[in-house]
């Protein structure tokens, strides 16, 4: 099995669907070192506050706490063809220069939690406008990597599945048939 395949299995098996666009990005391990600036520091705090902002800490872990950024960063150098990761890259700028225009000069990390998902609300609301018209070259489509990747980093880590999920570590036997309650997690 293939990186690609494991990864639609895990995205299925969780119950989501990764876009056809990103499963068409995802190319495979390289065996060359990534190009791109994403392992700086900087660059990383930046990928932690957004993954943060779309799987924040409430009573469960936030998607720092399980270290999603380290996640994106791997699987972007790792399994993005190069246009992808360029993509995601010029996306990350994007989100900083958005945030200039909108809140007076501040970086993406200057401002508060609250203009942060104003922000990453209102990018993601241009992409589904985008997506809704057909319209080719959807100028946020970097924001699709970011959420899914947000997605399936955090409840692929053992702070998602274990404390945001319902979670039996030796599952006892199978029961087709569990009632269920409105508000009740997830099984992982």
């Amino acid at each position: 099995m293939n990186r690609r395949d494991a990864i639609r299995n895990v995205a299925i098996l969780m119950g989501t669907a990764l876009s056809a666009s990103t499963l068409a990005a995802l190319e495979g391990c390289k065996s060359k070192p990534a190009t791109l600036t994403l392992q700086t520091p900087e660059t990383k705090a930046l990928l932690a506050e957004i993954a943060e902002t779309i799987i924040p800490e409430t009573t469960s872990p936030g998607a720092k706490a399980a270290n999603v950024q380290d996640f994106i960063v791997l699987m972007i150098n790792d399994c993005y063809d190069e246009k992808a990761q360029k993509e995601f890259e010029a996306g990350l700028n994007k989100v900083n220069d958005e945030s200039k225009k909108k809140f007076s000069g501040k970086d993406f990390m200057e401002i508060t939690p609250e203009q942060r998902t104003e922000l990453l609300t209102a990018i993601d609301k241009e992409r589904v406008d985008y997506n809704k018209a057909k319209k080719k070259d959807d100028p946020t489509h970097y924001f699709q990597y970011m959420k899914e990747l947000t997605l399936l980093g955090y409840f692929t880590s053992e702070p998602g599945a274990t404390k945001a999920l319902r979670y039996i570590k030796v599952p006892a036997k199978y029961e087709g048939c569990v009632p269920y309650k409105k508000g009740d997690k997830a099984w992982a």
